[in-house]
C-alpha cells in the first residue's frame, strides 16, 4: 500500500500530469484531445498518461481505433484515503487512539 501511495504522489508531483487529471476528470479524452492543451508531442502526452495509469489515477477504454482516458475514481479515492490516514496518524494521533 505504501508503494502505491509513493507512486501516486510521484505521479501527482508533475504539473502537467495534474492538468491532465483535471482534463480527464471533466470528460473522457483521447491523446489527441489532450495534446492540444500542451506544447508537447502526442508521444510525450502518452508517456504522462502511462505514469498516471500505472499509478491507478486514470483508466483507459478502447472505442474503435481510439483510446479514451478518464479519471479512475476508485484509484483517486484510494490515494485520498491513504493521505487522510497518514494525516491522522501524524497530525491527529489522539483522534485515532482508543480513549
Amino acid at each position: 500500500m505504501e508503494n502505491s501511495l509513493d507512486e501516486a504522489l510521484r505521479a501527482l508531483s508533475d504539473p502537467t500530469r495534474r492538468q491532465i487529471l483535471r482534463l480527464v476528470a471533466a470528460q473522457e479524452r483521447s491523446v489527441g484531445d489532450l495534446a492540444v492543451h500542451f506544447s508537447m508531442s502526442r508521444p510525450a502526452v502518452s508517456q504522462h498518461l502511462a505514469v498516471l495509469r500505472k499509478s491507478s489515477l486514470i483508466q483507459v477504454r478502447a472505442k474503435a481505433q481510439q483510446r479514451l482516458y478518464s479519471l479512475d475514481t476508485v484509484g483517486m479515492e484510494a490515494v485520498f484515503n491513504q493521505v487522510e490516514r497518514f494525516w491522522e496518524d501524524v497530525f491527529e494521533p489522539d483522534a485515532t487512539s482508543p480513549a
